[in-house]
């Protein structure tokens, strides 16, 4: 039996870590952010880095720190 589909907005993708673009935006539990650098790997490959900032206080900076493999639910600028 397949499982049914999550509900989601038309502009939201489902993206691996390392296909990210600047000016895509994720959104968590501790709220939104903005990708501002462009990812970058450790560990052989297995972990993927990327600087991101909040999108309501644009002083606030980080590096969102994902496994490779999974998949990350961005909304892209362009879509």
């Amino acid at each position: 039996m397949a499982k049914p589909r999550a509900e989601k907005s038309p502009a939201e993708r489902r993206v691996l870590p390392m296909d990210l673009h600047v000016s895509d935006r994720l959104t968590d539990e501790t709220g939104e952010y903005e990708v501002i650098g462009r990812p970058y790997t450790t560990n052989a490959g297995k972990n993927a880095h990327v600087r991101v900032k909040r999108v309501d206080n644009a002083e606030i900076t980080m590096i969102r720190t994902y496994a490779a493999h999974e998949r990350i639910a961005v909304k892209r600028a362009g879509a």
